[in-house]
């Protein structure tokens, strides 16, 4: 019999099968996810909402996504049902991917229609029952690249918002009213006007950063954050207290929504160390590097130290930090190494020639190619053209996968052009 009076719970963006060559903090990962799936279970939620980007890659390792299944079927077991949308992760066009696999299973439902609908096309939104609480649950799943954004804008929710019972709409996607000021000049979302009218819980996802808002006429707009992460920053980020890793749990009392966040990752397990070896020769930074790790790198703890400035003789590779970490981070379950701000010493006399042939070439194919594009024009142009080459040059981190590698250095180029990166690429 319909309720208004139940429990559920909301995640996002798992990332399952992320940190692709760091298999500790990879399985780091998938323990904070499935700790999130028994709090849900021990908390009495009546269904289970996942927002998006459940998967990292459309067709993640098998050996990844069989304890997920496994734990989700427990879950389904128990009398629990699971809500899934869609992320720009782990949704492909045209191509099966394993959220298809799964719910042909019957582990959980796929809320949001997935359909390519051409720009402007009004569409009517569907929607399920949940039958037990008599919730109606509807949503948009998100695209790369930001493309579902036109979904939102021509979508007729009239239907939906004139049925009976807790109205629920989930989506992958930023909303620019509640955009972190570290993320406002980098990514361009949906407004939260462009959301359905009327829902009692708008279950978002996507930006890894935890939000409560209120959503269009009223109703709790809710990202929980990512379940883990998939870069250091996001590891900062919860670190500091400024996002949850694991699962909202929502109470709901005679229709009205209360959110709690459990958070579910091994977080005394990790150390995050910033090393500045700025004015440092490379000798002195090593032995800092040796220094920080033999601090922090205990048994089994997951180090990720960051290092940056400009060193005064030597270079990256000169640091040797594969021995540094073999040595004296042996203790450490996985040392992951970011080094995108550290520069080796500037160029001696013996070098200069090599630098007058660089800027003689960058001019050459410039004149050549003729770009015609503001940005390229002029010494700016040049000395933009110069940060591009040395930004998509920078070799992978360690334990950096592919896919994280290309986002990175994409990034960086658009910081570089000062282009802003829609939401969902």
């Amino acid at each position: 019999m319909p309720t208004d009076t139940f429990v559920f719970a909301h995640l996002s963006d798992a990332h399952v099968g992320a940190w692709t060559r760091d298999p500790p903090v990879r399985a780091a990962l998938r323990t904070s996810l499935l700790s999130a799936l028994e709090v849900a279970d021990a908390r009495g939620a009546e269904f289970l909402l996942i927002s998006g980007d459940l998967f990292h890659t459309p067709v993640p390792d098998p050996a990844e996504v069989a304890p997920v299944a496994a734990a989700l079927k427990r879950l389904v077991d128990r009398g629990r049902r699971i809500y899934v949308i869609y992320g720009s992760h782990d949704y492909v066009a045209h191509r099966t991917s394993w959220l298809d696999v799964l719910a042909e299973t019957g582990l959980f439902l796929k809320v949001a229609p997935e359909a390519i609908r051409t720009e402007g096309t009004r569409w009517t939104l569907p929607f399920l029952v949940d039958e037990p609480t008599g919730s109606r649950i509807a949503g948009i799943s998100g695209r790369a690249h930001g493309l579902e954004r036109e979904y939102f804008r021509a979508v007729d929710s009239e239907a939906f918002r004139a049925e009976p019972g807790f109205k629920i709409f989930q989506f992958h996607a930023a909303v620019d009213d509640y955009l972190p000021p570290s993320l406002r000049e980098h990514i361009h979302g949906i407004r939260a006007e462009d959301l359905p009218v009327g829902c009692d819980y708008y279950a978002g996802g996507h930006i890894h950063y935890t939000y409560v808002g209120e959503g269009p006429g009223g109703g709790l707009l809710v990202n929980p954050g990512a379940v883990f992460g998939t870069s250091r920053t996001d590891l900062e980020n919860a670190l500091a207290g400024r996002t949850h890793q694991g699962v909202a749990i929502v109470t709901v009392t005679r229709g009205t929504p209360k959110v709690e966040f459990v958070d579910t990752a091994p977080k005394e397990s990790l150390r995050l160390v910033d090393v500045d070896v700025s004015g440092k020769t490379a000798e002195e930074a090593r032995a800092e590097l040796r220094h920080r790790l033999e601090e922090e790198a205990t048994v089994g703890t997951l180090v990720f130290p960051r290092v940056h400035g400009e060193l005064t003789d030597g270079s990256v590779a000169s640091l040797a930090l594969t021995e540094v970490a073999r040595t004296a981070g042996r203790a450490a379950g996985s040392i992951h190494w970011d080094v995108r701000d550290l520069a080796s010493a500037p160029s001696d006399e013996g070098r200069s020639t090599e630098s007058d042939v660089e800027t003689r070439e960058i001019g050459r194919l410039l004149a050549e190619t003729e770009l015609g594009t503001p940005w390229a024009a002029g010494a700016e142009g040049e000395q933009k053209v110069r940060e591009l080459l040395r930004e998509l040059g920078l070799p992978p981190s360690e334990g950096e996968s592919r896919q994280d590698y290309a986002s990175a250095r994409i990034d960086g180029a658009r910081r570089i052009l000062g282009v802003r990166r829609n939401a969902g690429a």
